[in-house]
Formats: C-alpha cells, structure tokens, sequence
C-alpha cells in the first residue's frame, strides 16, 4: 500500500511517519508514505498557491493548477484520490477497511478557507470527514486517516490484534484490565482470573454489548448477531428491566 500525502506543510507529518507501528511499517516495506509538496507545483515565483476566493469573503482559496499538477505528478490508474474536508461522507471503521484493500492512495491536505471547488469536480474521487468539527487544515485529518487504514493491512499489527477491537462486528470493546488485581480498592472481575476461557469469552461479548447499548445503540444495526448474542441481549435487557423496578421502589 502507498500513501502520496498533498501538503503545504509537510514538516507536521516528521513525527507520525517516524514513530511507534506507522514507522515499523515503513521500515518493513509493508507501507510507503510519500509527502509532496503541493508549493512545488506553483509556477508562481513566490511558489504561491492561493488566492482570493471570486464574491468576496474572509480567507484564501487553494487555486486548481497547482493542485492538479501535484495529483498528476503522482496518480496511477489504480489510484484513488482523496480530500480530507468537513463536506465528506464521515469516517468509520467499515470506510477504513474499504480503504486498506486499496494498492495507491492519494490524499489532498486542504488548508485555508479550502480548495477550489473545481479540483474537487476533475481530480478527486472521495471526500472524507472526521466527523462534525473543523480543523485549521487536513493534516491532522489525514495522519489518522493513514494510521486507521495502515493498521488493518497485514503484517502491520501481530495477527489477530484487529479482531476484538472497538467497531468490530458492530460493537465497542469489551473493558481491558491488567495487574495489579485491585487497584483503589476496586478489583478485577473475578471471571478474568477464572482461567474458565469459554465464561471469559462470554463475559467479553456480553460487556461490549452493554457498553455498545449504553453508549452507541445506533451501531447494533449493523451488528452481526448469533443466537448466543440474541441470548446475551435479552439477559441484558432482563437486568435493566430489574434495576428500574430497583429504583421505583426506593
């Protein structure tokens, strides 16, 4: 998988590609992360690659011609080009893997007031947001984008590390613990110390079902659901309808 990352800052992406599994991935051949330099593509001697936008308004405006001729510097017919923008359809999991079966990524890093809208119309083919808040830029956009994707390719994480986590089959994590056994006075389910890896299992599912209910009910209706799991909801459903009628008679 290669990432071509369009920047006008590149020098924040140093840290990110140099640290912890992104740069074990790079090391490894497994990933290749490629930063360009969209100034580079300004014929403009001031290497200037904004201007005002046409009706007025505060803030500048990416002009096309540089854009463009950074996206061609590096596209191939199996590449997908996308911009990172509030406009986007909003990022998940299941966009994540889509992406991770990908061979050539190119990500646009918008800044400013945005890009003309005419890049977006001739040269882009996706828009992702992160979600319903902007950013000065989508340089952070696009350092969790590559790290979200980059670690659902093989070989990038030890297998089966992805398989359990948050979003898998629809669902939040179960909780995690580790030593000490008690902490604060507050101990570790005793089922976690039980060595019993089929009630460990079990109690797993059923927590992140409870948290997932709680928390993120509308994530369940794409959730893949065995009869054991149809089990689980209903005991679920079973203790709150007993811890309501708790509180009605306090």
């Amino acid at each position: 998988m290669k990432f071509d990352i369009l920047t006008l800052f590149p020098e924040m992406f140093y840290g990110m590609l140099n640290t912890s599994i992104i740069s074990r991935a790079i090391n490894n051949g497994i990933i290749q992360v490629n930063l360009v330099n969209i100034r580079d593509f300004s014929l403009d001697k001031h290497k200037k690659v904004d201007d005002y936008p046409f009706g007025g308004g505060t803030g500048m405006v990416m002009a096309c011609e540089p854009i463009a001729r950074a996206i061609n510097s590096v596209r191939k017919d199996e590449s997908r080009v996308v911009y990172m923008s509030p406009r986007g359809r909003v990022y998940n999991q299941r966009i994540a893997k889509e992406y991770s079966k990908l061979e050539h990524v190119i990500i646009l890093c918008g800044h400013y007031e945005g890009v003309d809208q005419r890049v977006i119309d001739l040269e882009v083919d996706d828009e992702i947001s992160l979600g319903d808040f902007v950013l000065t830029g989508g340089e952070i956009a696009a350092m969790a984008f590559v790290d979200s994707v980059s670690r659902l390719i093989p070989g990038v994480l030890p297998e089966g590390a992805v398989d359990e986590e948050s979003f898998n089959d629809g669902l939040l994590e179960y909780p995690q613990y580790t030593r000490p056994a008690v902490y604060k006075g507050i101990e570790v389910p005793s089922v976690l110390l039980s060595g019993n890896h089929k009630l460990i299992k079990r109690w797993r599912r059923k927590k992140a079902f409870e948290i997932t209910m709680l928390r993120r009910p509308d994530l369940l209706a794409d959730a893949k659901l065995s009869q054991e799991d149809l089990q689980i909801i209903f005991e679920l459903e079973c203790e709150n309808i007993k811890c309501n009628n708790r509180k009605e008679v306090k």
